[in-house]
């Protein structure tokens, strides 16, 4: 059984962010229900949530729900280190002020997300030793600045990055300072990224600050890398889904974050069109499977 572990479901299978035809209409009043009637404790900030701390923060009690984390994009790779400082400290704040403890940093220099171009083979993006070492040493200064506030920098490791593979995940984590960084670690990515999910949870367990539980479809995966899909194809071709659904070893991955006496959050993230997989049906589907498989 886990320990101090809290369940939470990202608002991106409702509404996405960077592809606004995925659930346009649906509000944040409505992702937030939701997840609290389907029995979720918490979520991560969407673009549709308020920017008010104080709003966001009745919505929220309102509804039994905590936020967890937020996504930040660096730019340490291609940018000077105090205009990611600045965006940072912006960031901070606001989580601050709602209550949350980790902050989920994504490195975005070079990144496929929105090209229209295959994000494997020769496309996949790749940092210079020179942008590592400007990547590892801005980490730590940004990830000191968030201990000394409470918080946990968790860097997310994410297709169609520099920082995709697990090859490259450990080059960052060993580079690192273990007080300062810690690992978003999403179970999909590595599968996509034709990782073992589970290898990863038990090389990085003792890392491993935040946990997103995506899973992968792998006949759609395959498709994936056949046909050469760019990122936001895969999610439309419905490459990602919940935990469960897919064919990750969550069995496996579980274990692993028990042994690592993992605490923190559990974040089902599963990007999908809700036109397909209505978003309170698979969030029930997901509470379900993760209560059978992980005993929360």
């Amino acid at each position: 059984m886990f320990n101090n572990v809290k369940l939470g479901i990202a608002p991106i299978g409702w509404t996405n962010d960077d592809m606004p035809q995925l659930g346009g209409k649906l509000t944040f009043e409505q992702m937030v229900s939701e997840a609290a009637l389907a029995g979720f404790q918490g979520t991560e900030v969407g673009g549709k949530f308020p920017s008010d701390p104080a709003e966001l923060g009745k919505a929220l009690d309102l509804r039994g729900l905590k936020i967890a984390s937020q996504w930040f994009s660096s730019f340490l790779c291609s940018t000077p280190y105090e205009e990611n400082e600045e965006a940072f400290l912006k960031q901070l704040e606001f989580l601050e002020a709602v209550g949350a403890q980790r902050i989920n940093v994504c490195e975005l220099t070079r990144c496929l997300f929105a090209e229209e171009c295959s994000m494997f083979g020769e496309n996949k993006p790749i940092a210079t030793d020179a942008e590592w070492d400007s990547l590892c040493s801005g980490l730590n200064r940004l990830g000191k600045i968030a201990f000394d506030r409470g918080f946990k920098l968790c860097f997310h490791h994410h297709m169609a990055t520099v920082v995709q593979t697990f090859a490259e995940t450990k080059r960052l984590l060993d580079n690192t300072d273990a007080r300062y960084v810690y690992l978003c670690f999403d179970t999909g990515h590595f599968t996509f990224a034709g990782e073992d999910a589970v290898k990863a949870a038990r090389e990085f367990g003792n890392r491993i600050g935040h946990v997103h539980l995506k899973d992968i479809r792998p006949a759609q995966m395959k498709k994936a890398y056949d046909e050469g899909f760019w990122f936001r194809k895969a999610v439309f071709e419905g490459c990602f889904t919940i935990p469960g659904d897919g064919c990750v070893d969550y069995p496996g991955v579980f274990a692993a974050l028990q042994e690592a006496h993992y605490e923190g959050w559990f974040i089902v993230e599963a990007e999908q069109d809700p036109t397909k997989a209505n978003p309170f049906e698979y969030a029930l589907m997901a509470r379900e499977y993760i209560r059978k498989t992980a005993g929360i």
